[in-house]
């Protein structure tokens, strides 16, 4: 009964959000275009976690990683010597903005990588990070914030979110910058997020109006737009910044996604489907295995006691009537149409499937 609710709920969700869809709506430059060669570059490390409630990994690795840091302190250990649970292996990771300077901070992800429990109450110690050519962006150092705990004994143990991984809000300093070039020969070029031919020519047509002849659609996913020569570096920023809150209607593609595992359907604004005919009915066939003893008849001196297995099949079959839909307009009137049949959303996911194979389904099916 309960899972029958959770369908019916989630089909109430569907015809909702298709419902209040109304025609498309127009989004600004900058939220469905990003500048070429804006873009940030992902940086990495080998660090280690110190201050562990003996929750940390006691690896070789670690215990030599340890001895390398303190023998640059002048004391020569031997590795077994720092056979101990409070220390921990982990990755560093981080995004080193495009426009981060010299001096300022970024968040930094900390992840063992080693068997440690939880890096629960650690203090990252000094990592340098690195680019993917290998120069050093910048130096991550701090208490850990896991954002859980774990706790345990020899019976039973509670943990709460992941413990595994950290986080280090503004942990790092920027050692070395990475400059953005954005403008190459007074030219900004534009790419869009979901390359679309019609989405690009709006956009191209929307630059122009604010600066005449300025802008071209290169193809579906780029415009490239000619700013005016001998500009001040004042005046670039001004001219980006007016050109991404510039309005645009956005074209959205006629498309289906289905998830078959979680019975999750998303579709389009812009699917429709020809007038056709749908019957859909479900077929249950339950299979019993039941034990039972066979006796011979009474003061009979030849049957004997025998246990029988005997198996029991019930078949049933849900009645499904031809239902005609007729060729759908809007999104709205194809989720009342098909919200009419009484499906839930792992029948739908099969009718746009068989609509999609008769030719009905004027749309992209994308299975997930």
């Amino acid at each position: 009964m309960i899972d029958r609710l959770r369908e019916w709920r989630t089909i109430g969700l569907l015809a909702a959000l298709l419902i209040a869809q109304g025609p498309a709506t127009a989004g600004r430059i900058k939220d469905i275009a990003d500048i070429q060669g804006v873009r940030g570059n992902p940086l990495w490390g080998y660090g280690l976690v110190v201050g562990l409630n003996g929750t940390g990994d006691d690896s070789e690795v670690s215990r030599r990683a340890m001895a390398n840091i303190l023998r640059r302190s002048g004391l020569v250990l031997n590795p077994k010597d720092l056979a101990s649970k409070n220390i921990a292996s982990v990755m560093v990771t981080a995004e080193l903005q495009p426009f981060a300077r010299k001096g300022s901070r970024m968040d930094i992800t900390v992840s063992t990588i080693g068997n440690a429990s939880s890096l629960q109450g650690g203090t990252l110690l000094m990592t340098p990070l690195a680019g993917a050519d290998g120069e050093v962006y910048a130096v991550g150092q701090g208490a850990l914030s896991v954002g859980g705990f774990s706790a345990g004994g020899k019976s039973a143990s509670v943990s709460k979110n992941h413990v595994t991984v950290g986080r280090l809000p503004n942990g790092a300093t920027v050692e070395r910058e990475e400059l953005a070039t954005f403008a190459e020969n007074d030219t900004v070029t534009w790419t869009l997020r979901n390359p679309d031919f019609a989405t690009a020519d709006r956009m191209a047509q929307a630059i122009n109006k604010a600066f005449p002849k300025a802008a071209r659609a290169v193809d579906a996913g780029t415009i490239r737009v000619l700013l005016p020569g001998k500009m001040a570096p004042q005046e670039i920023t001004a001219a980006i910044h007016r050109i991404g809150m510039l309005d645009v209607q956005v074209d959205q593609p006629a498309v289906v996604v289905v998830n078959e595992r979680t019975g999750t359907i998303v579709v389009g604004q812009n699917v429709t489907i020809s007038l056709v005919a749908i019957s859909h009915g479900s077929l249950s066939i339950i299979k019993q295995e039941k034990e039972s003893v066979s006796q011979p008849a009474p003061l009979s001196r030849l049957g004997t006691t025998e246990k029988v297995n005997r198996t029991e099949i019930d078949v049933h079959e849900e009645s499904g009537s031809m239902q005609v839909v007729k060729r759908s307009l809007s999104v709205a009137e194809l989720a009342r149409a098909l919200n009419a049949l009484g499906l839930t959303p792992r029948d739908l996911v099969s009718i746009f499937e068989a609509l999609k194979e008769a030719g009905a389904l004027h749309a992209s099916l994308k299975v997930i």
